[in-house]
């Protein structure tokens, strides 16, 4: 069967993907997952919609891009967080998000209650 980080890590991103084409209809064109200690990094290239890569083209709709995906992120942070959570068997401690309008990359780390790097095979 295969390393059970690899295993778990593309489990994480092929979840994440599925969220977000169900929720704004399309996922990013690429994720992929680091466990890092008690860190889960989630890296997603390509999110930007067709609307939103001709709006960061202009100052003040990078601006509202970067707006409307943090508010979005918001709105569904419970659900991201019980996402890691379902599939770590960890608690989320805390979690941030940030997007890059110049290269159309997302980024999600997840900070939970134990290093899952170091006992992976062993749950929380």
């Amino acid at each position: 069967m295969g390393h059970p980080k690899k295993k778990l890590e593309a489990e994480i991103s092929s979840a994440f993907i599925k969220f977000q084409r169900d929720l704004i209809g399309r996922g990013p064109q690429e994720a992929k997952t680091y466990i890092v200690n008690d860190m889960i990094i989630i890296r997603f290239k390509g999110v930007l919609t067709v609307e939103e890569k001709h709006l960061v083209s202009h100052d003040s709709g990078k601006k509202l891009v970067k707006q409307m995906r943090q508010v979005l992120r918001e709105m569904y942070s419970e659900e991201y967080e019980h996402i890691v959570q379902n599939l770590t068997g960890c608690r989320v401690l805390s979690s941030h998000s940030d997007i890059s309008t110049k290269t159309g990359e997302r980024i999600e780390v997840f900070i939970i209650e134990k290093d899952l790097e170091k006992s992976l095979g062993v749950h929380c």
